[in-house]
């Protein structure tokens, strides 16, 4: 399918590493998503009793001195400690704990949609309170999006191609779209590629509650907050998070014996030119997504056995994603499993597409789905098989992982077990 008449280089994942409301490892998160249990709960990282929404899915015992020096991690933003942590376990799985052979040809793409909010928010508190000469030096630098990635070039010795992809709820997604094509173009052979949010704090939850795009009926229930495709869903749940997946060139992780997760087999983006927040009601942008993301895999949509939703459990979007997923596979659609991640870690926006892809690789590699829990209540308009509640064993080949941003960004990543 491919305009190219050569065949196209290769692209696989070798290592993975997360760090999520479900706990701080990968095997947390795969356990967790695989049992149903919902990681979130009532914030704890701020006062939250005067909002409307008293929950998020927060990163619970997270000690930023085990992976950081603790002069360092002091300075540094909550989401480049996350990175920096998450990255020490994918670089690990994938088999580089003692380093990277040819650290030039090992670049970092990483995406998030605020970044460092903690420490712009810290400096302009200071500011305000205690006057300019208290500002610390940091807290711009340590607030822009991009410190992440620097955070973990800097770890882990990455000399390559460095950059960060900053598409709101799109951008973890993205990001791993676009390391692929960095290896793909020769320009490194590993890339460190994931997403990371943390912005859990009064500004985000209360502007997010101001757009009316946040549960307030669940305060008191927070497990049962997120209810993607379900009919009493109320809004997203708002969360943290990180996820990193080691893409390699194929022959160089055959080289060196790797073990293979999964193939990176095509994807795509697109924009709605619709609205910043709400989702274009025809769906045309993410059928688009869809569509060009199969194309550059080069497969048709007969060969997908599992759909990773965007699923964030708002009326509107859950709505639009089953409408484009119809469009894209027509009756097919029907007999295709779909499920929703965030239904147990909740939103952490430039996070959620690498915690989905990261999902993905692990579904192709256990031949295990992990439900959308807090179905209950069927809705007429999202009448497909979101695999209620219970992981279900599946022989899975292929998969697509959705993901859909403010601002009209719409991703889609397609992988599949390695074939001959």
């Amino acid at each position: 399918m491919n305009s190219n008449h050569h065949p196209r280089m290769r692209v696989v994942i070798t290592g993975l590493g997360a760090i999520s409301p479900l706990g701080l490892t990968l095997q947390d998160f795969w356990g967790g998503l695989t049992a149903g249990r919902s990681g979130i709960g009532r914030i704890t990282q701020f006062d939250a009793n005067g909002l409307p929404c008293q929950i998020a899915g927060e990163v619970k015992g997270f000690e930023p001195h085990n992976y950081i020096d603790r002069k360092e991690a002091r300075r540094v933003a909550r989401c480049s400690q996350l990175a920096v942590a998450t990255a020490r376990e994918a670089i690990a799985d994938a088999g580089f704990a003692g380093g990277f052979p040819d650290q030039e040809r090992v670049g970092v793409m990483l995406g998030t949609a605020i970044g460092g909010l903690d420490k712009m928010d810290e400096g302009a508190n200071i500011l305000r309170k205690q006057g300019y000469a208290r500002v610390s030096p940091f807290s711009i630098p340590e607030s822009v999006p991009n410190m992440p990635a620097h955070h973990v070039s800097k770890t882990y010795r990455a000399l390559g191609p460095l950059n960060t992809v900053v598409t709101a709820c799109a951008s973890g997604t993205q990001a791993v779209g676009e390391a692929a094509e960095v290896i793909r173009r020769g320009a490194a052979d590993v890339m460190i590629a994931g997403g990371v949010e943390a912005s859990i704090c009064d500004l985000t939850i209360a502007g997010f509650v101001a757009m009316r795009a946040m549960p307030t009926s669940y305060n008191e229930a927070p497990e049962r907050s997120s209810r993607p495709f379900e009919k009493n869903r109320e809004g997203f749940v708002f969360s943290e998070g990180c996820a990193i997946l080691i893409l390699e060139r194929l022959e160089y992780a055959q080289a060196r014996g790797a073990r293979i997760y999964a193939e990176v087999l095509g994807h795509a983006s697109t924009s709605d030119a619709f609205h910043v927040a709400a989702p274009d009601p025809s769906s045309q942008g993410a059928i688009r997504a869809m569509r060009r993301a199969l194309e550059d895999a080069g497969i048709t949509p007969q060969d997908v056995d599992y759909i990773n939703a965007h699923g964030s459990s708002t009326p509107l979007n859950d709505a639009g994603e089953t409408l484009a997923i119809k469009r894209v596979f027509g009756e097919q659609a029907y007999n295709i499993p779909i499920s929703s991640t965030k239904s147990m870690v909740g939103h952490p926006m430039g996070a959620a597409g690498a915690l989905e892809a990261t999902a993905c690789a692990l579904t192709l590699h256990h031949g295990l789905i992990h439900p959308t829990i807090n179905y209950e209540t069927p809705d007429p308009e999202c009448d497909l098989d979101y695999v209620p509640n219970q992981a279900r064993p599946a022989n899975v080949r292929t998969t697509i992982s959705n993901s859909f941003g403010l601002g009209g960004q719409n991703a889609c990543v397609v992988l599949r077990k390695l074939e001959a």
